[in-house]
């Protein structure tokens, strides 16, 4: 259908709905040091930035492979690493560069068993070359962190995501005891680990340890300048997610952390209410500034699929999951990983991992676009067309 128009400049901006983001900056930038209590925490809304992207429905187009990352038929051929599958991926922008950490990883044959491992790629804008790995005197990709290997007291160690802080990068790790039936394990323990020389050695943190149970088993980092968030989910991927933070300063101090009740933020970790519903396998959250919203991407295991929802505030709310990725197409998908960095504009890049028989990580794309409808307005007699913004590809 055409209109037509005579010199009429058509508005459509006042029609649209627009969600106010909400600020913690007036909130967090008191007592940072020592977080207040949860009745000092009342979030704030703040209007929109003049220059703030309006919310139009932000969609997501189904993903498709970049290239294999790991294994001996990769570009990168990790086997000269002794790396011929492993899976994860997730990433740390530390220095300039770009870290990717690996959970278990193998040689041929499932030998040469580590429990994590660790690539460098100087340049993740260009070919997602790994120009080195981690390694030990013998040239072979060195275990992160130690695991005892013992079925039923420490079976694994698992990198769930990291964070730079300057000199100092910074591991949250999972203590797996046992491996159960599919989509479920028992977890020991959770904590942080750290390394001072750029990922060559890596110690546990005495202190920064909880429990099983803490709800943040798994996690993924937001850097927040002045606070750090993270999102948590328990072992497994059927629990919710939840949401914590912390002044950077205090990060090995679990007593330090306060805990999102959906009305302020308290210390007691059992009040951390629900920001995403479960269930939620591994998770990543990352800013998009053209769109002005947070993108989170996870596994959903009973839709066997990887979804991705989007939020103005870390808080929420949270839209409906979509779908990015299915197993259908991907047999054995899990643990998207969105790149560091990247401007999550017209796409998103992430990692992905599968399972059986490949057990290896991939670089994906998925396109981003708005559901807004674009008008050309023109002079007399000239016709406008009213279409939606979609994928730049497939």
């Amino acid at each position: 259908m055409t209109l037509r128009f005579a010199k009429i400049a058509l508005c459509i901006i006042a029609s649209m709905t627009v969600f106010p983001m909400q600020s913690h900056a007036l909130e967090d930038a008191v007592n940072v040091a020592s977080p207040p209590a949860a009745q000092d925490t009342a979030v704030v809304p703040a209007p929109l930035p003049e220059d703030a992207p309006a919310t139009a429905p932000l969609l997501v187009g189904p993903a498709e492979v970049v290239q294999q990352l790991t294994g001996a038929e990769s570009a990168n051929a990790t086997d000269r690493w002794n790396v011929h599958g492993t899976d994860l991926g997730h990433m740390i922008s530390h220095k300039g560069a770009l870290y990717m950490v690996f959970g278990d990883t193998y040689g041929p044959d499932g030998g040469a068993w580590r429990s994590s491992t660790m690539a460098r790629i100087a340049d993740p804008q260009g070919g997602f070359d790994f120009d080195q790995m981690i390694t030990g005197p013998d040239g072979t990709a060195m275990e992160l962190i130690r695991s005892a290997k013992i079925p039923g007291i420490e079976w694994t160690v698992i990198p769930t995501n990291g964070i730079s802080l300057g000199e100092r990068m910074v591991l949250h790790y999972m203590g797996v005891r046992m491996w159960t039936s599919d989509g479920r394990w028992i977890v020991s323990r959770s904590g942080l680990a750290y390394s001072d020389d750029d990922g060559q050695s890596w110690h546990r943190s005495p202190t920064a340890v909880w429990p099983n149970g803490s709800g943040f088993e798994q996690v993924a980092f937001v850097d927040q300048g002045d606070l750090i968030y993270t999102f948590g989910i328990p072992g497994g991927r059927f629990g919710p997610v939840s949401l914590r933070r912390v002044a950077r300063d205090d990060l090995f101090d679990p007593a330090a952390y306060r805990y999102w009740d959906g009305r302020g933020w308290v210390a007691d970790h059992r009040a951390a209410a629900s920001v995403v519903p479960a269930p939620a396998g591994e998770l990543s959250v990352a800013w998009s500034a053209p769109h002005g919203r947070w993108l989170m991407m996870y596994l959903d295991e009973t839709k066997a699929a990887i979804v991705l929802r989007t939020a103005p505030d870390l808080v929420g709310p949270w839209s409906a999951a979509q779908t990015v990725a299915r197993a259908v197409d991907y047999p054995g998908l899990y643990a998207p990983y969105i790149v560091p960095g990247d401007p999550l504009d017209t796409e998103v890049r992430f990692t992905m991992s599968r399972w059986k028989p490949l057990y290896n990580v991939f670089l994906m794309r998925a396109p981003l676009y708005l559901d807004t409808p674009v008008v050309a307005a023109a002079e007399d007699d000239a016709t406008s067309h009213i279409q939606l913004h979609r994928p730049p590809y497939r």
